[in-house]
């Protein structure tokens, strides 16, 4: 069973200073590196490593980033043959200046991001018709949707792969509390930080106790699963099936943090490749957490993903 991304694509473009500049003020970088970034970039390549067929569906502008972005997808095993090469635009950017204490400044310009509408749904659209026809190993069966780019498509892209009999997972990044009433029915698994969840919730989620209010608040409104991430508390996952309910927690893995970049990213991979290859919830929620653990490890959002081998490996370490 394969993955459908339908999300965002960035170039980050980061400076590195002695510190932050002041308004006006120019300042003396130590560095500068072009970085593949977006959301739904980085969570397509998480799906990739780990040896799941994966399809990003969204645009990119008609300039030497969006190439550049495209040749990224491809090596890490992401088809893009439905994103958009929009000549009437530039690429979304992230300019981020990081200061040597990690403080950082970010302006996102979504470029091709902002004007992924109706059209790219319909190329989604097309992708699922034609899944009858592929081999049931790359027929899709999870579509993975974040909130970088406009609402609207979002609301049309869940809709279509609930009639095509998908799992629609949402990461509600970035936060925001206006989610539209229609869209909650058409998610299987939200899996807000604690941050977003909060913004869902109308108040602050602290612990477990505020997480499972917040998520039995969010099954009201009619999402199927919630996986609210923590931290250092770890993930609380309520599930709803019929008239039965099912919480556990799901553990972090002790690691040592180099650079937490991709970390949700990483767990939405890991999670959406899981239910893909068969693991049942629960299993897939604790390789999801593996994932995010291997992903601190190292510096960057997409260089940080895992391979399926890596993962192998870490999780026969925890046994």
């Amino acid at each position: 069973m394969s993955v459908i991304i339908f999300g965002s694509m960035n170039m980050d473009l980061v400076a590195r200073t002695p510190r932050l500049p002041a308004p006006g003020e120019t300042l003396m970088g130590h560095s500068f590196e072009t970085v593949p970034g977006g959301k739904g970039a980085n969570q397509a390549v998480a799906v990739a490593r780990l040896g799941i067929a994966t399809q990003m569906v969204g645009r990119v502008g008609g300039d030497r980033f969006g190439e550049d972005l495209l040749a990224g997808l491809r090596s890490s095993g992401v088809g893009v043959e439905q994103v958009l090469v929009d000549q009437t635009t530039h690429s979304g950017v992230a300019v981020i200046t990081v200061d040597d204490t990690s403080e950082n400044n970010i302006v996102i310009v979504p470029g091709a991001n902002g004007r992924v509408d109706q059209k790219d749904v319909e190329r989604l659209q097309k992708l699922l018709s034609h899944s009858s026809s592929h081999p049931t190993s790359l027929q899709p069966k999870v579509l993975l949707l974040q909130l970088e780019v406009p609402l609207p498509a979002v609301v049309a892209a869940a809709q279509v792969a609930k009639q095509a009999g998908l799992t629609v997972i949402l990461d509600p990044a970035p936060a925001r509390s206006d989610l539209p009433e229609d869209l909650y029915p058409l998610i299987d698994i939200i899996t807000p930080n604690q941050v977003e969840t909060g913004q869902l919730a109308g108040f602050p989620v602290t612990d477990l106790a505020t997480a499972s209010q917040a998520a039995a608040g969010l099954h009201q409104r009619g999402v199927g699963t919630v996986i609210t991430k923590l931290g250092k508390q770890g993930a609380l996952c309520l599930s709803s099936c019929l008239s039965s309910t099912e919480t556990f927690e799901i553990p972090i893995f002790p690691v040592k943090a180099v650079d937490t970049v991709a970390a949700g990213d990483a767990f939405n991979g890991g999670l959406a490749a899981g239910l893909a290859a068969g693991l049942s919830l629960r299993q897939a929620a604790r390789q999801a957490s593996a994932v995010a653990a291997l992903s601190v490890t190292k510096a960057g959002a997409q260089p940080s993903l895992p391979t399926r081998a890596e993962l192998d490996a870490f999780l026969a370490s925890q046994s």
